[in-house]
């Protein structure tokens, strides 16, 4: 393997947009006497947060084929939902030096930037939320690199190497991290509830079978199917967690207010979820106008907590490279 340098630091990106999500309500201005001097003082507190994220995460140049991911293509969002990410990332200069950990990408199509992959996103969102100090190195297949073959012989991306270990199976890797990256240094992230861990597990295969059928007549049955699975979904999304129950959190209502899948943290479920209701809905808009029906609020509730999420909205490949993705994928319907 020939040796590669860290980046030097980056200057801070300047601030972009917030992402519009469908269920996001705008939070309250407070209207006080105090305000300039609040304002001031969550100005700080942001800048020191974000300063404390790009710590976080260590990006790696690579050469021939194996490629750094621009850290400043990134977006920085703050999160108020975010408490398990703001005190991971108090803990990156402390973890840092201790734990080596390289997670190989797809690349997209210029070589460069993430590609489409909600497996590799799965892996990305787990080290994020983990807090550990990492690597991520994309891979562009089409010029296989001599070194990545050395590395990982038939393997292709995503896989990961933790202490000098390679490891290339994705579920194994999930416990590996578990396991290794445990309390009371690194947050716990598996889900309380057994059932987090299967809802909405069968909408990518329904979707894929809808965005693959060419046949008109198949059109309408396997799109029923496809808001089968959804409503599936929803009710799960919608319906009080046992905790909610007993604390009464929910507030005497029959629906659940969580964040996601298991309550209102992320965890090992909406890590491999989440990727997947991404792709889904970009290409379902692209190739079959097809949008979420706005009837499943626990579904779009879901989905807007997220994409408020730095661990999820900067591990998500861009629109463009997904929509590639499947162009031959996504067959014209006959007539």
């Amino acid at each position: 393997m020939a040796q590669y340098e860290n980046m030097p630091p980056i200057p801070s990106p300047p601030p972009l947009p917030p992402l519009l999500c469908p269920t996001e309500e705008p939070r309250s201005r407070s209207s006080s006497s105090s305000s300039s001097s609040s304002a001031a003082y969550l100005e700080e507190k942001v800048t020191d947060r974000e300063e404390k994220v790009e710590e976080k995460v260590e990006w790696e140049r690579r050469s021939a084929g194996v490629d750094e991911v621009d850290v400043r293509s990134l977006s920085r969002r703050s999160s108020s939902s975010s408490s398990s990410s703001s005190s991971s990332s108090s803990k990156s200069s402390e973890n840092e030096g201790d734990t080596t950990v390289t997670l190989f990408v797809k690349a997209g199509s210029d070589g460069e930037s993430i590609g489409n992959c909600p497996f590799s996103q799965r892996l990305f969102m787990i080290l994020w939320l983990k807090g550990v100090v990492f690597n991520v190195t994309t891979v562009d297949l089409k010029r296989k690199p001599a070194d990545l073959h050395n590395l990982a012989p038939g393997t292709h991306p995503p896989f990961l190497t933790f202490q000098g270990e390679v490891l290339t199976d994705v579920n194994k890797i999930e416990e590996h991290l578990e396991a290794r990256l445990a309390p009371p240094k690194y947050p716990k992230l598996a889900p309380k509830n057994r059932e987090s861990n299967t809802a909405g597990n069968d909408v990518f295969a329904k979707f894929s079978a809808y965005v693959k059928n060419t046949r008109a007549d198949k059109h309408r049955d396997l799109e029923k199917s496809l808001n089968k699975a959804l409503a599936k979904l929803d009710e799960y999304l919608m319906s009080p967690l046992p905790e909610e129950e007993q604390d009464g959190r929910h507030r005497g209502k029959e629906e659940s207010a969580r964040r996601y899948l298991d309550g209102d943290e992320l965890t090992l479920s909406d890590c491999n979820l989440l990727p997947k209701l991404h792709v889904f809905k970009v290409v379902a808009k692209k190739y079959r106008n097809y949008d979420i029906p706005s009837e499943f609020r626990g579904v779009w509730r879901y989905l807007g907590n997220a994409y408020n999420r730095d661990e999820f909205t900067n591990t998500c490949a861009a629109d463009a490279e997904i929509e590639l993705a499947y162009k031959d994928v996504a067959k014209r319907l006959g007539k």
